[in-house]
């Protein structure tokens, strides 16, 4: 009678027969002890099956001189904002040593619902990596907002059975539950028990503890060492952030020792091909902590077993029998040189990419543009105006005022006092909202950039100098099927479609970041000094954040959080 998997695991433990896959010669650097284990991993199937030893493999690696550790975990991100699909973001990061991501699609299921979600469900039976999924808490993320769906507890609660789900994703809508919002609380209480992410920036004393006390286990929002502390004093699991826009990692690397790190895990959050290929991934935030002189067996501990604990996935974090085989090859560990992964037992390759078949995209065609001129982007008025600050490197915003005096009745942009004109255009067929406001700190002197990823609702955004070039970015859009755009002198300078409901490319992640390279380049002619302009764009539009935020209803006062 053949054996079961349980009994073939067992019998390739104790070396009674060979192992299916061998690594001779490497040190297991264990995450729990902190020691250096010399001795062979022995990987049945996609689990470790025994360490410390010798054994013999039916295939077999050479791991000499290398130090072993588990898999990286990212603890919280949005692939869209990679712009490419699940299976182009498992190609680009995995050999990077990210074997396990645990993703939020808010974005697209902003733009289609329940289907978006689903898409990513369907993504994580093909990645090589383990794609784990948080169900969308806040679709929309607020009421001042128009999106393109809705969902109700009772549309989550409709998903939460399939396995790659673990739980409920960042709860954004925090006004929403300390004034006890009727829809909030019912989510709340559908996933009570479970894992529930948190997003609370700049929450504090009474409104933070009300806050927890509502189920909330995790946090990647705090931007200071003072405010992940009183985080961590209060039971919240910090997630040490760096993305392309929210970068958090040079003020809380101080609060990551030793003591602290088993309840401080790493994430992304919103990363763009052109960092991930020019800096890394998760192999980035670790060599940037340990050059901050953070402890490296902490450091690895939360990008690994502290993450793993965090969200309750038992079967990763280490490398030791039974666990899930997510092992990276580092060659240098303050450098986190990777000399090789493997991820549920494969040795991460080309070859092993190939041949997985993505699912069908969704969202295709779904920028449905209102009758739009150079007119739509007059600014009425005079005088007095609440103008957006943007801090760079975060997500936060000021709140600022300038007097602008009216010009034929229209308060124009000034680049010369570096205001431009920001405007958000409804684009899901809804209404046909547009609301224009200023913001500071783009640095634009002419023409104008356009973009679909806007978070969370992902209508159009804009920003420029020149309202005909507004307009002929905002068609642009629709003609692409949504993207970014550079629009300069009734031309469009450069550009890149995101098919996939406005937010993700069908095009292999090497295309996307060469056409993020040339959008950098003309938005750089066109003035603007931003590093990443079209993801700090996307964040103004984000009414969770405060201070100072746009949106297709207006501007929003998120300190009051209600629209000016």
């Amino acid at each position: 009678m053949p054996e079961s998997p349980l009994e073939t695991r067992i019998a390739q433990g104790r070396g009674e027969v060979p192992a299916d896959l061998v690594l001779k010669g490497g040190e297991i650097w264990c995450m729990v002890t902190g020691s250096r284990i010399p001795g062979d991993v022995a990987i049945c199937g996609e689990r470790i099956v025994g360490i410390g030893t010798d054994y013999s493999g039916r295939q077999e690696i050479d791991v000499a001189g290398a130090v072993l550790v588990p898999g990286f975990i990212d603890t919280h991100l949005h692939i869209e904002s990679s712009c490419v699909m699940p299976a182009e973001f498992d190609r680009c990061v995995t050999p990077r040593g990210v074997t396990t991501a645990i993703c939020d699609p808010h974005e697209i299921a902003n733009v289609v619902g329940e289907n978006g979600i689903r898409y990513f469900l369907d993504a994580s039976e093909t990645t090589l990596m383990s794609l784990r999924v948080n169900l969308s808490s806040c679709v929309p993320s607020s009421p001042l907002e128009t999106s393109g769906a809705a969902l109700s507890a009772s549309d989550l609660a409709a998903l939460a059975d399939h396995p790659a789900v673990i739980g409920l994703a960042e709860f954004m809508n925090y006004p929403g539950v300390l004034t006890r919002d009727p829809a909030c609380m019912e989510k709340l209480e559908t996933f009570a028990g479970g894992h529930i992410d948190g997003h609370a920036p700049l929450l504090s004393g009474r409104d933070l503890n009300g806050y927890i006390a509502a189920g909330i286990r995790t946090e990647h929002e705090a931007t200071t060492a003072a405010e992940a502390t009183e985080k961590l004093q209060k039971g919240m699991r910090i997630l040490i952030r760096e993305g392309s826009v929210s970068k958090d990692l040079d003020a809380l690397a101080p609060v990551l020792t030793p003591l602290t790190a088993p309840y401080i895990c790493l994430c992304t959050d919103d990363r763009n091909p052109l960092d991930i290929a020019e800096e890394g991934h998760l192999d980035s935030m670790i060599r940037r902590l340990i050059g901050h002189g953070c402890d490296e067996l902490a450091v690895y501990r939360a990008a690994t077993l502290s993450a793993a604990e965090a969200f309750g996935l038992k079967d990763r974090g280490q490398i030791a029998p039974g666990k899930r085989a997510d092992i990276v090859m580092l060659d240098d560990i303050a450098d986190c040189r990777v000399r090789r992964v493997i991820c549920g037992g494969v040795p991460v390759s080309e070859d092993a990419f190939a041949g997985r078949e993505p699912p069908a995209p969704v969202g295709l065609h779904s920028v449905r543009l209102p009758d739009i001129s150079a007119e739509s982007f007059r600014l009425p008025g005079d005088g007095e105006t609440p103008v957006i600050g943007i801090q760079p490197g975060r997500i936060i915003t000021d709140h600022l005022r300038e007097d602008i005096a009216a010009t034929d009745g229209d308060r124009r942009p000034d680049p010369a006092r570096d205001l431009a004109r920001i405007s958000i255009v409804e684009r899901h067929g809804r209404n046909g909202n547009i609301a224009n406001g200023v913001v500071r700190g783009f640095g634009i002197s002419s023409g104008a950039i356009g973009s679909t990823v806007c978070h969370d609702h992902h209508n159009i955004a804009l920003v420029g100098v020149d309202y005909d070039d507004m307009a002929l970015a905002a068609r642009h859009l629709a003609r692409i099927g949504g993207g970014f755009v550079v629009a300069e002198g009734g031309e469009i300078k450069a550009e890149l479609p995101l098919e996939i409901a406005g937010l993700m490319s069908h095009q292999p992640f090497e295309e996307v970041h060469a056409a993020l390279k040339t959008l950098r380049h003309a938005a750089s002619d066109l003035g603007i000094t931003l590093h990443e302009p079209f993801l700090q764009l996307a964040f103004l539009a984000l009414p969770v954040i405060p201070h100072l935020k746009i949106t297709d209803r207006g501007m929003v006062d998120v300190d009051r959080f209600e629209l000016i």
